[in-house]
């Protein structure tokens, strides 16, 4: 899959008549995002993920960040090395509508591939599907989806008690 392109002329309108006025991190913060933007705050990917582009976030829900064993979100806020790769792990360098997506490899910025798989009725991402499709940013676009991924043999660890 082709992942130089450049958002295509017209689709930043999506389903307003005007252009996006906030970044990918902004914009994720607008649509309840809450949890994945303050990791990206806490892993100092802000002025990053704000200013390049245009990227492609597959942004974990609020309830996905729930989902992982208790403490196992505190202690990746405390491992800023580890969380920025997981953090990384969920964007790809280019502009993928959700129609654009084909099953297959995509290179994440964390330099791992996730796996895409598309049919007609859902994408999914590392099995996890995306529930909120093209929430369009100044410099790319976001779909929610209802887990945290990691690469291959990643896990994440419960903080000792």
């Amino acid at each position: 899959m082709d992942q130089s392109r450049n958002m295509p002329a017209g689709a930043a309108a999506g389903n307003s008549n005007t252009a996006p006025t906030k970044n990918i991190v902004d914009t994720m913060v607008a649509a309840g995002l809450t949890t994945f933007a303050n990791a990206v705050k806490a892993a100092g990917l802000t002025e990053e993920w704000a200013a390049k582009g245009p990227f492609t976030v597959f942004a974990p829900t609020d309830e996905a960040f729930k989902k992982l064993a208790a403490g196992g979100y505190d202690a990746l806020l405390k491992d800023t090395n580890r969380l920025k790769a997981i953090l990384n792990y969920h964007v790809v360098s280019g502009y993928f509508a959700a129609k654009d997506v084909k099953s297959g490899e995509l290179m994440t910025l964390q330099g791992s591939a996730l796996t895409a798989a598309v049919s007609s009725s859902h994408v999914r991402v590392n099995g996890a599907s995306l529930t909120k499709l093209d929430i369009v940013a100044t410099n790319g676009i976001v779909h929610t989806i209802d887990a945290v991924i990691l690469p291959k043999n990643w896990q994440l660890l419960a903080a000792a008690a």
